[in-house]
């Protein structure tokens, strides 16, 4: 096998990898939200929602991001085999479990359940895309900065798929800080964990290379996440300012009592 199909087996491993582990995060963390109060039937109808809508939402995302691809024909070998986008699938599976909600007429929030599964499975999904180096394509542009990395054609590079596994590592431990004050608002912590993730992609995005150029010089993946986040951020603020009205409501905690988000958090 050729130095590329290896690569590009060990990224398609670390991405199935990705998923199994957080598929089981999300079996567990399912079970101790306010899902548990559901059967398993149901939060595997959720979970299949999710990847159906990743799957999609990550192609589709893809093809904005490089629509000269279709050049090759939609089912060509670059879109089935690579032709991933984190954006896609993120917004995708969002789409894929509210769609589903509807059709099994399931009214509580789901979001929160799926947060550490999904920044987990970015943490380990980018490990493969880093190996794959230049046949992946999330590669940064050139850079003179120490930590540049040749991934082989002699030009050092940004290594945007190290930043994007720190940022979701450090995500995952603000959130963790958070959750007891946010979990009073079902739904919020997801809310937070998606505008923060389409904001970082909208800034981080910009170091890379862009295939096709939109508008104010914006990449695809760049464009997808500004109408996410225009559509997206009124939910944020409303979610916010419901929380802002529950502490205002319980007032201030007696003097050596629990603060209000620890003994608010579900």
């Amino acid at each position: 096998m050729s130095a590329i199909g290896s690569a590009l087996v060990v990224h398609a491993i670390f991405e199935w990898l990705a998923l199994a582990i957080g598929a089981q995060i999300y079996r567990r963390t399912s079970a101790r939200s306010e899902l548990a109060t559901t059967d398993s039937r149901q939060r595997l109808l959720l979970l299949f929602g999710a990847v159906l809508g990743a799957a999609t939402g990550n192609k589709l995302a893809f093809l904005i991001y490089d629509p000269q691809i279709l050049d090759a024909g939609l089912f060509g070998r670059n879109i089935i085999v690579g032709g991933q986008s984190i954006v896609g699938g993120l917004l995708g599976g969002l789409l894929g479990v509210e769609l589903t909600k509807r059709l099994t007429g399931f009214k509580s929030s789901t979001g929160d359940a799926f947060v550490v599964p999904i920044l987990v499975g970015i943490i380990i999904g980018r490990i493969g895309c880093f190996i794959a180096g230049l046949q992946d394509g999330t590669f940064g542009n050139a850079t003179m900065l120490p930590w540049g990395y040749d991934f082989g054609d002699g030009i050092p590079r940004h290594p945007t798929q190290i930043y994007d596994q720190l940022f979701a590592l450090t995500l995952l431990v603000v959130l963790a800080r958070l959750r007891p004050t946010v979990r009073v608002v079902p739904g919020l912590e997801f809310k937070l964990m998606l505008a923060a993730y389409l904001a970082w992609r909208l800034a981080v995005d910009s170091i890379k290379p862009k295939p096709f150029l939109y508008p104010l010089h914006m990449s695809g993946i760049q464009l997808v996440c500004v109408v996410a986040l225009v559509l997206y951020l009124p939910l944020l603020m409303s979610a916010l300012g419901k929380l802002r009205r529950i502490r205002s409501a319980a007032g201030p905690a007696p003097a050596g009592a629990p603060a209000f988000a620890e003994r608010g958090a579900k």
